[in-house]
């Protein structure tokens, strides 16, 4: 792995397993930072988080120097940075495509905007759900995607459909512009590689914690 420091623009430098562990740093710090701590180490992280201090140490020297030794860091300042390497320093306009049980759940989540992250637009192809209401949203027809992407240029998009529409879903939004995409349904999706995925099963994280029970099933 390339030792040389990555600057804003040289993504490609960075590990993504890296990128994918900069979230949970940033919502400890917050969480730290929201107890009224001022100072911390990547020693009490890694022991808060089960992760390495030297790790720790390692994913935040491909962005600079953000503390010093003997002293820590000082949460607040990480907590910015951290922000800005993720671009959450602003907050993203976010498209929801599924207004069944999941769609209205996540579309009445308060724990978004917080972190970065606004809910401004429901679609569904059910003529049943269409100008129905949501918090403040209305859900709108399909075929006005288009429109709202380029109007609030917005980039990323949430599917919460069926795991038999979710692939036609994420052709769709891919037409019209969208270059990310956090996926409820239970699939992998063929998506172009200039398009960003992340994929949300909690049947998975249950299988992964079954492994480690004793048998107790309601039926077998």
């Amino acid at each position: 792995m390339t030792t040389q420091k990555s600057s804003a623009h040289d993504k490609a430098a960075v590990p993504d397993i890296v990128i994918g562990r900069l979230p949970i740093y940033l919502r400890t710090l917050t969480i730290f930072r929201n107890s009224g701590k001022d100072v911390t180490s990547s020693q009490e992280l890694g022991e808060y988080l089960g992760i390495s201090s030297a790790q720790i140490r390692k994913d935040l020297s491909h962005f600079g120097e953000f503390g010093k030794q003997g002293t820590g860091y000082n949460v607040a300042y990480l907590c910015k940075q951290l922000e800005k390497i993720l671009k959450v320093d602003c907050v993203w306009p976010v498209l929801l495509v599924g207004a069944g049980h999941l769609g209205h759940a996540l579309a009445s989540y308060e724990g978004f905007e917080n972190r970065g992250f606004r809910i401004t637009g429901v679609f569904d192809s059910s003529q049943e759900k269409v100008g129905g209401q949501i918090g403040n949203l209305v859900v709108q027809p399909m075929d006005e995607l288009n429109d709202f992407v380029s109007r609030q240029r917005c980039q990323i998009a949430i599917i919460a459909v069926p795991a038999e529409a979710a692939q036609n879903v994420a052709n769709l939004l891919i037409k019209v512009g969208v270059k990310s995409i956090l996926c409820y349904a239970p699939i992998t999706l063929t998506l172009p590689p200039h398009v960003q995925v992340e994929y949300i099963d909690p049947v998975i994280h249950f299988q992964h914690m079954t492994f480690y029970l004793s048998k107790g099933c309601i039926d077998s």
